[in-house]
This record gives structure tokens, C-alpha cells and sequence, in this order.
């Protein structure tokens, strides 16, 4: 299989059933030549001028399965920063949620 038949597929976690994205990049081992990790790059900030949010890394051995369309893992969901507390936007400050 090529790289490029591997980002094509969709990553699912499979405890949660949730879609994560496709792949970015592989981590290979230059001694073994071996495929170690997924990298899939966080999603941009305003269209990537702000940077991106936090890339996630999915170990080989978290991968449970390879099928046609789908990659299947076993990897922790990654963490909302649920401390960041969101401000309202322009529409709540005018129905004044905010």
C-alpha cells in the first residue's frame, strides 16, 4: 500500500465512533525502515494565520484495522480545552447572553 492510497482513507476511533480526519504525514523508522506513527495535523485557525490546533499521533499499535475505506484505531479522543471559557459572539452580545 502507498502513502498515498493511506491518506485517503478516513481515521475512525473506534470506542467512540468518531471520524478524526485523514492522514498528514508518517513517522518511519530509519533503521527498519518501518512505518511507527500517523501524524494528522490540527485543524487550521482562521485559515491558518493563527497557526493550527494540536496535531494528534497515532502509534502503529493502536491501529486495529486497515480496511477499503477506513482506518480503524484505538487511540484517545483528543482533549476539548474544556477550562477555555468561549465568549459570546457579536449575536449573543446583542441578544444579551453576554
Amino acid at each position: 500500500m502507498t502513502f498515498r492510497e493511506l491518506s485517503k482513507k478516513e481515521v475512525v476511533q473506534v470506542d467512540e465512533g468518531q471520524c478524526l480526519g485523514k492522514i498528514d504525514d508518517l513517522v518511519i523508522d530509519d533503521k527498519s525502515a518501518r512505518v511507527e506513527k500517523l501524524l494528522m495535523l490540527g485543524r487550521p485557525k482562521l485559515f491558518g494565520l493563527l497557526g493550527r490546533g494540536e496535531s494528534l499521533v497515532i502509534d502503529w499499535d493502536e491501529i486495529q484495522k486497515i480496511g477499503a475505506n477506513a482506518i480503524l484505531v484505538n487511540t484517545p479522543l483528543p482533549e476539548e480545552n474544556a477550562q477555555e471559557v468561549k465568549k459570546p459572539g457579536l449575536l449573543g452580545r446583542l441578544l444579551g447572553q453576554g
